[in-house]
């Protein structure tokens, strides 16, 4: 009994295989047979045989023709004399089909212009020797790219739906709103340094007991950029930049820094300028200046408030200035910045000058970075 049952599980098993493979069989004979053939290529891959792989893996990912085996077409071509490097008119075209017993000739044509590139592809139905389909797509000059260019060319060629995440990456768009070429995203590491001048550097170098810092003049810097587009249209590009930074390391000192920008880019050369606040803490006391060396300690030195001591009333003007001796306060500045982004493959290199015009010294500064450009994913 149970070896009876054991061959009926296996005759079932035997019948539903064979009514697959009978479905699939008969599904193959319904599509059309297709082949690729003259895929033509200029300033891209000088070869029309890897060009034309790339096309054939995409269209056998769709599974709408019955693509023909490269290697049995390598033999038919050779066996009927067809020229493959020079077969590119439809007459070509079709009368290679005839040869190949095809359905569907797909041919066309990968090209560079300047900063673009240019895939154009179509079907050609070898009975009615007519072109069935066809499309052609301007992509950013992104060749590492090149098999995704194909992907969503054949898609369109075909009436498939693309992933337009894809497109948005890879398609060069003149949108009102956003544009791909110019999104170009600068979030990352920041390092430079910065130079006072005027009273400002004075303050910074002069020994502690004098009111002074004892640091250097120059500051080491470095933190972080944050940034948010709001604005992409053709060459421009509109953003919201914000800047932690640490400096006076190197004078044993720790110094926080934040700058909110509003920055604007132009052109594929990635130029920017930028403007907005710098704040920052800093340590200041009330005081004044001894124009008439009345304290003997020389003629305009620099006093705090409590060391007049006369009974008479102080006849200086008392002001806030920088002193190691004061208290801790917020200063605000503007910051005035510009610079160039220079890039290599998907890596991104900012480069920046600025400077913070101040009434008690300016600083003076550059500031370098890097990024990786991230694609979205696409599944």
């Amino acid at each position: 009994m149970k070896h009876l049952k054991n061959t009926i599980e296996k005759l079932l098993l035997s019948i539903l295989l064979l009514g697959v493979s009978a479905f699939a069989k008969a599904q193959n004979e319904t599509k059309p047979l297709a082949a690729v053939l003259g895929i033509e290529s200029k300033g891209i891959i000088n070869n029309t045989e890897s060009i034309s792989y790339m096309v054939r893996l995409e269209l056998e990912k769709l599974n709408i023709y019955n693509i023909m085996d490269k290697y049995d077409m390598a033999e038919l071509v050779k066996k009927n004399g067809i020229d493959v490097a020079s077969c590119y008119g439809k007459s070509c075209v079709v009368a290679a089909g005839k040869s190949l017993g095809t359905d569907k000739m797909i041919t066309g044509s990968i090209e560079r212009f300047g900063e673009k590139i240019v895939i154009s592809l179509k079907v050609i139905d070898v009975k009615t020797e007519t072109v069935e389909k066809h499309d052609a797509t301007e992509y950013q000059n992104l060749q590492p790219e090149l098999q995704r260019m194909i992907a969503i060319s054949v898609q369109k060629l075909l009436g498939i739906p693309t992933n337009q995440d894809v497109v948005n990456v890879l398609v060069n768009y003149e949108a009102p709103i956003s544009s791909p070429q110019t999104q170009v995203k600068l979030s990352g590491p920041r390092m430079g340094a910065s130079m006072a001048f005027g009273d400002a550097a004075k303050v910074l170098t002069a020994p502690k007991s004098q009111g002074g810092f004892d640091m250097y003049p120059a500051n080491f810097q470095i933190g972080w950029q944050f940034e948010k587009q709001y604005v992409s249209a053709g060459n421009f590009q509109a953003l919201v930049e914000f800047f932690p930074m640490i400096g006076g390391l190197e004078s044993g000192k720790f110094i926080p820094s934040f700058t909110f920008l509003n920055g604007f880019r132009f052109g594929k050369a990635g130029w920017e300028f930028a403007f907005g606040p710098n704040l920052r803490m800093v340590t200041k006391s009330s005081g004044f200046f001894d124009t008439d060396n009345t304290l003997g300690k020389g003629k305009n030195a620099w006093h705090l408030e409590k060391d007049w001591t006369s009974t008479t009333k102080n006849p200086y003007t008392i002001e806030n200035r920088l002193d190691s001796r004061g208290y801790t306060t917020l200063s605000t500045s503007l910051f005035i910045g510009v610079g160039r982004t220079f890039k290599s493959g998907y890596l991104n290199i900012p480069v920046n000058i600025y400077v913070l015009p101040r009434k008690e010294g300016t600083i003076a500064g550059f500031s370098f970075g890097f990024n990786i450009y991230k694609k979205p994913k696409v599944i």
